[in-house]
């Protein structure tokens, strides 16, 4: 049994759930109204205050989606959308000064997921001395899809869940005081299309003064597409819907979008190998241009980043058969043409020399080694080596994997972190991860990456107790930390990676 924790906020009086050891959590606040009828494809409305105290102890309807094994949402989520809620848990508020923030956007491939994924339970960060803060925005053909251009009178936006998420944000500068968080020290962070997410914050300027941190896992940094390509997929969108207008927008259920999302999100990967559906989009104003680009160069938000990827991060991919990384040599070759033809200046390597870049790999991982590397290590190191003389940088990379991940040659595959940075191990209830064992290892990493995430978010270096000091990242000495049984700092550890495609490649823009 549970005791109620209330906070009185300027949104509201919220009553939630007292946890052992002094943890308090709230669920399903709402943040902004309704999204659905007239609000559908436009900015989201921040909620008014509650005019009474509101029971905030369950999660609010995740947004509307399809299904994938990959993300497991608790099996009684319904789905809505009016799904514009966000989760805090705050740690003993016996403490004199407030605490860290850290606000977390999901991943899911810009289609999937929920904050009321069993993954994402806030209670041992908090122990861990932030107030954990996650949201829920819209996702899907329902939050990035940009109507701008086919219809451009009727007050649409090109990133509806960009715009919920900003609208969050500010909600957390209002409110999260009383929660026992410090609006002065709010870090944003998130995974995979979360991630994407981050780094596209930090170049937006809607979002200036709305967090003083950032942690990107895994971003896709260049999963950002321009308003022509939008379009392209719009017209897809409408096409499998059947309709032409507006008014046929609003009829369309929800369970009609998702099915014409789905649809839609299977083609383009086949159609344009690399590439995704649904992602933010360049409109000129919450993402005037690239992020990549923007970072690279050194003009994002000045703001303290830590940032990193996964060792074997495509090999999730590869043992689901998800077209999203492919693997193969076809494919491999458009995913090399497209980087040739988005930077026309360059000397891009051909597959040939990209194959021998990998030597000593096996010849079916070399495709798994090329697509991570074009995915998510190579645009993390383009903001590392912009962004850290923007502002203090710090580069890891995750490659722990438990002896039952690396018999299944799955190893630290893509979201792999996510458990240790939670500590949230076992929390699928089908986990093969620990069957050969490694828990009390991973158990002990886990509360080192929450150690260095929180101490982070508080303001200092991402260190921890006992294990080697995280220099920052610089173009000269390139430290990195590689996270594993026992961390290590490694100078210069994507130097073979630069060697093989170039250091112009590597230095986008």
């Amino acid at each position: 049994m549970t005791d109620t924790a209330t906070a009185t906020a300027p949104a509201g009086v919220f009553h939630g759930d007292g946890l052992a050891g002094g943890v308090r959590r709230w669920r399903g606040i709402r943040y902004a109204l309704s999204p659905a009828g007239e609000g559908r494809w436009r900015p989201s409305e921040a909620a008014p205050p509650a005019s009474g105290p509101v029971e905030a102890r369950a999660f609010g309807p995740a947004a509307p989606q399809g299904h994938t094994p990959a993300v497991k949402l608790p099996a009684d989520t319904p789905t809505d959308e009016d799904c514009l809620t966000l989760n805090i848990w705050s740690p003993d508020a016996s403490g004199d000064r407030a605490a860290p923030v850290m606000v977390w956007l999901h991943g899911g491939a810009y289609i999937f997921g929920a904050s009321s994924q069993a993954m994402y339970d806030g209670e041992a960060l908090a122990r861990a001395g932030a107030v954990v803060v996650t949201i829920n925005y819209r996702i899907g053909a329902l939050g990035f899809l940009d109507l701008t251009r086919v219809f451009p009178d009727e007050g649409f936006t090109a990133n509806p869940a960009l715009g919920d998420i900003l609208l969050a944000l500010r909600w957390v500068q209002d409110n999260i005081a009383a929660f026992g968080g410090d609006p002065h020290r709010v870090t944003v962070f998130g995974e995979s299309a979360g991630g994407g997410l981050v780094t596209t914050l930090l170049t937006s300027p809607a979002a200036e003064g709305l967090f003083w941190r950032a942690i990107a896992e895994s971003s896709p940094a260049s999963s950002v597409y321009d308003a022509d390509r939008a379009a392209g997929i719009a017209d897809r969108v409408l096409t499998e819907l059947g309709v032409t207008d507006v008014a046929g927008l609003r009829a369309a259920t929800p369970s009609a979008i998702v099915a014409a999302q789905m649809a839609v999100f299977a083609a383009i990967p086949t159609a344009e190998p690399g590439t995704i559906a649904f992602a933010p989009v360049i409109d000129g104003d919450l993402v005037p241009e690239a992020p990549a680009a923007v970072l690279a160069r050194g003009e994002g938000h000045p703001v303290p980043l830590l940032i990193g990827t996964n060792r074997d991060e495509a090999s999730l991919f590869r043992m689901m058969k998800s077209p999203l990384l492919p693997v193969d040599d076809a494919d491999i070759d458009r995913m090399i043409a497209d980087l040739s033809h988005e930077r026309p200046e360059l000397e891009v390597p051909t597959r040939a020399e990209v194959h021998a870049a990998y030597e000593g790999v096996r010849h079916h991982a070399i495709g798994m080694g090329i697509a991570r590397d074009i995915g998510f290590r190579m645009p993390t190191i383009w903001v590392a080596e912009g962004h850290s003389g923007r502002a203090p940088t710090w580069l890891y990379r995750f490659d722990h994997a438990t002896p039952m991940l690396k018999l299944l040659r799955i190893g630290a595959t893509h979201g792999s972190e996510l458990a240790y940075v939670w500590g949230t191990l076992g929390a699928n209830a089908h986990d093969i991860t620990f069957r050969l064992g490694g828990r009390r290892d991973a158990e002990r990493i886990g509360g080192r990456m929450r150690e260095r995430w929180v101490a982070f978010a508080a303001g200092g270096s991402p260190d921890a107790a006992d294990a080697e000091a995280w220099p920052p990242y610089d173009t000269v000495e390139r430290a990195t930390l590689v996270i594993e049984s026992v961390d290590r700092v490694v100078p210069d550890l994507d130097q073979k990676l630069r060697e093989s495609w170039g250091d112009e490649v590597l230095a986008f823009p």
